[in-house]
């Protein structure tokens, strides 16, 4: 459900089409490098930035009907046009790279979301485009899941995210449940902490199962992947139930026994 550093990108796998392989892999390729622009290295944040506007004027030029020279924009040049994408998905990544190297807190739920809606909603709407679906009702449930599945993320990673000065937990959540900054930084699992994720998780969860009618909808390879990835975080959700919420110590992974679990109720959705 993840590769290397852009987390929750669908990349190809036996069961994407071989047709849709070369169009997932440029927008992989454009998503990863451009977050590893915002949150890795050593450069500073004028800098972060001017290397995004250059992505930013890769896809001016894309939607001006150019083709660009560096090779990863004319891949994903090519597979915007064949496949009839728009470039707004791409451009609001852009914007969540962006925040990201200026925002390390969140007030409030809202605004998280609104983080998740440019940060993670965009990929799974381009691999609706690629498979020809773009009705309300899935564009909506798709926008549940890759919500859901950012948030997921941020809960399993709480411990690593510190590290790096941040936290996606919002600030009102720590406040009502009494959880303060330097208890996170302290790997501190008190009853106050297990409260506060127990209220996370349900979030997540809540979210992922509105958007889960789609994976049983879509047809073929792309239902199948689709029930896999809802299960998969699903799976990962309860990996922090019973851990007792201590992601610091025990952070969640799917082992191999979970993509047996992960089959059977994939098949029985």
């Amino acid at each position: 459900m993840s590769v290397d550093h852009y987390e929750n990108f669908p990349v190809a796998s036996i069961l994407l089409p071989r047709r849709l392989a070369p169009a997932v892999e440029a927008i992989y390729a454009f998503a990863r490098s451009a977050d590893d622009i915002a949150d890795e290295g050593e450069a500073r944040p004028a800098e972060r930035f001017a290397a995004l506007d250059a992505y930013d004027a890769a896809l001016d030029a894309i939607d001006a009907g150019g083709m660009p020279r560096e090779p990863m924009f004319a891949r994903l040049a090519e597979a915007l046009r064949r496949h009839a994408l728009p470039t707004r998905p791409l451009r609001d990544l852009l914007s969540a790279f962006r925040q990201d190297v200026v925002t390390t807190r969140y007030a409030d739920f809202p605004s998280l979301l609104d983080y998740c809606r440019r940060s993670a909603n965009p990929v799974g709407r381009l691999m609706l485009g690629l498979y020809g679906t773009a009705d309300a009702a899935s564009l909506r449930e798709s926008d549940a899941i890759c919500s859901a599945l950012q948030l997921i993320n941020f809960w399993q990673d709480v411990g690593i995210d510190i590290g790096k000065g941040r936290i996606y937990l919002p600030q009102e959540d720590l406040a009502r449940f009494g959880v303060g900054e330097d208890d996170i930084a302290r790997a501190a699992t008190s009853p106050a902490w297990r409260a506060l994720m127990r209220f996370e998780v349900g979030r997540a969860r809540g979210l992922m199962l509105e958007g889960a009618p789609l994976a049983t909808r879509l047809p073929g390879r792309i239902g199948w992947e689709l029930r896999l990835v809802v299960q998969g975080g699903l799976r990962i959700l309860e990996a922090i139930e019973g851990a007792g919420y201590d992601v610091f110590r025990r952070r969640p992974r799917l082992k191999r026994l979970d993509w047996l679990v992960l089959l059977w109720r994939a098949a029985r959705m």
